[in-house]
């Protein structure tokens, strides 16, 4: 944002970013990072970073009011940025992607620039100013940096260039999850996610915007009637794609295979839940979204590149999968039964207090907690002889994968 804008008073987030950043007890923090961060122009290390990179993830609406997330493919240099206002990108869209119909002067576009080698990733939204048989140009509304956590580290290779002529196999469009969608769903650890803001938001705060997510494989789960549930994490607390759910509920998804270069492209509606028993149960989540199919595509083997994964994110072990918020549900359903565990670890905290590590001994899900709630224990000091009862408050975090008691001996 330029200094002749935060002179004029005017917000880098739109009403509905600023809803949820209320919610959170962030309005005031964020307005002002936002205000230091979000710029109308491209910062030149962006720009550096920018032409180095070997793809680009696009999110537009199409004439329907349809979102969908895109991955635009070339070789490094394919982004150019002739000033810090601009941006042209050398490259089309793959046959068969809804972006390479909808291209147009004036149309808004999100655009994430990520580097999975790196784990860096940038942001801007903007308009395309032209387009030409190779490629098309935006004008820059917004631009930021971003928060490199939950990406995979990942080496590329070129399989063809980006330019060869081949036999394209045919679009499958469908309305339902068949099985081998859901396979690549459920198996996934990364996504790439469009949105926009409602036409009533729109101008140099709203319009279309491009993530990511990423997580265990298996972060990402099929309900039985199609729906997808995503976990919400801690991020960098901008809320621009749950800000844009908020004034226009629907999402465009984007799911790659990185061994055969197929996409899956979804375009579909969400429903944002703030919490309840599926929120507790996913480790590490803050809240939850669901997003429910109403156009699918399947276009195979559309990308030139392949890659490899060589390395989780870390903050991957911070969170869950939804085998284990299953079996973690199953868990508080019996949390009133009297359960086995086995003592893991014991640690001398100091002469006087001593910790035990605690995890089921059926190798089951921990029931959920809160910090300040108490476990009750029943143990059997001597065979034959009647249990002894006791209550010892948890010291452990609500997310660890075990329960500690923290023991101080009296004299």
């Amino acid at each position: 944002m330029s200094s002749e804008e935060n002179a004029s008073g005017q917000s880098p987030f739109h009403s509905g970013e600023q809803l949820i950043q209320t919610k959170v007890g962030l309005r005031d923090e964020m307005e002002s990072f936002g205000r230091k961060v979000i710029r109308d122009s491209i910062p030149e290390q962006h720009r550096a970073f920018y032409a180095q990179l070997p793809f680009a993830t696009v999110g537009h609406v199409d004439s329907a009011g349809r979102p969908w997330a895109s991955l635009l493919v070339g070789r490094p240099g394919f982004l150019s940025t002739p000033d810090a206002r601009s941006m042209h990108f050398a490259v089309c869209p793959v046959a068969g992607d809804p972006l390479a119909t909808s291209l147009s002067p004036g149309l808004q576009l999100g655009f994430l620039g990520m580097d999975p080698a790196t784990r860096r990733r940038n942001r801007l939204t903007g308009r395309v100013t032209s387009v030409d048989p190779d490629g098309f140009s935006l004008e820059v509304d917004q631009a930021f940096g971003n928060c490199p956590q939950y990406i995979q580290t990942r080496a590329i290779e070129f399989v063809r260039e980006p330019n060869q002529q081949y036999d394209v196999p045919p679009v499958v469009t469908f309305t339902r999850f068949d099985q081998e969608a859901r396979t690549m769903i459920e198996s996934a650890d990364t996504f790439f996610v469009a949105s926009a803001s409602s036409d009533e938001q729109r101008g140099s705060v709203g319009g279309a915007d491009a993530s990511h997510r990423g997580g265990l494989p298996g972060f990402v789960g099929v309900e039985d009637n199609g729906t997808l549930v995503i976990p919400d994490y801690s991020g960098n607390n901008h809320f621009n794609t749950l800000g844009n759910f908020i004034v226009n509920p629907k999402a465009g998804l984007l799911f790659v295979d990185f061994e055969t270069g197929d996409l899956l492209m979804l375009s579909g509606t969400v429903e944002i839940v703030w919490e309840g028993p599926e929120v507790d149960s996913f480790r590490g989540a803050e809240r939850l979204w669901k997003f429910r199919l109403t156009h699918g595509m399947r276009l195979r083997d559309r990308l030139p590149v392949r890659w490899s994964l060589e390395e989780s994110s870390p903050h991957n072990t911070l969170t869950g999968t939804w085998a284990e918020a299953r079996a973690t549900r199953e868990a508080d359903a019996a949390r009133k039964a009297w359960r086995p565990y086995r003592v893991m670890r014991v640690v001398d905290e100091s002469d006087e207090i001593r910790s035990f590590y605690l995890v089921p001994d059926d190798g089951g899900a921990l029931p959920t907690f809160r910090a300040g709630q108490h476990l009750p224990i029943r143990v059997t000091p001597v065979t034959g002889a009647a249990p002894v009862l006791r209550t010892y408050t948890l010291s452990s975090a609500p997310g660890d994968v075990f329960y500690r008691i923290s023991i101080k001996r009296e004299a």
